[in-house]
């Protein structure tokens, strides 16, 4: 069965007073993560991965060392990265609950201290690539940065926010200012509720 592109889980606009504006949900989603969908299904077909979970094929052609299961991977996690991304975001109040407060706390000294660190990371993630919060393997929290499409799953961690730094992602909002967009990002887009269901 095909990869489809859900639906955002909010109208286009529904972030724009939030500094995320309509324009780039409609390129970023209707444009860029259904090329993903697209390319993903058409590379996996006929393949040992159709009919596979975005996380097995990922993970089976992480660093794979081929040119045709590269293809497959940056596709594929490229699509399950926009698929978390969209549901980390979202239109309702920025509050933090009080388990997650407690365990940024706990893992990073305060809640401006994990801003700082998770900021530095997506602004120093050179070219495209991600910033994350995971829980690892050992249950303990921290920021990490990717590469390109490369993603917490290639790792066995569990993502529970990441932020998109490819310029695609804020360019035409923040034009190169990709600091501007992380800081904007965590204190006003982010789904804190949906960052609890992860933990």
């Amino acid at each position: 069965m095909a990869f489809e592109l859900p639906d955002l889980p909010y109208a286009h606009d529904a972030l724009a007073s939030k500094g995320m504006s309509k324009e780039t949900l409609e390129y970023h989603h209707d444009l860029h993560h259904k090329a993903y969908v697209d390319n993903g299904n058409k590379l996996i077909a006929g393949t040992e991965w159709e009919g596979k979970s975005l996380e097995d094929i990922i993970t089976g052609t992480y660093q794979s060392g081929s040119v045709a299961q590269s293809g497959i991977f940056n596709n594929i996690s490229q699509l399950w990265n926009h698929n978390q991304f969209w549901e980390m975001m979202g239109p309702g109040d920025s509050k933090i609950p009080g388990e997650v407060e407690k365990a940024l706390t706990d893992s990073f000294g305060s809640v401006d201290d994990f801003h700082s660190e998770f900021a530095a990371a997506g602004a120093g993630q050179f070219g495209s690539g991600w910033a994350w919060l995971v829980k690892d393997k050992d249950g303990g929290l921290k920021v990490t940065k990717t590469e390109n499409g490369v993603n917490p799953v290639c790792f066995g961690q569990t993502a529970l926010l990441g932020c998109d730094v490819w310029e695609h992602s804020y360019y035409i909002d923040y034009r190169n200012k990709r600091p501007a967009y992380l800081d904007n990002f965590l204190k006003n887009l982010v789904n804190w509720e949906n960052v609890a269901s992860r933990m």
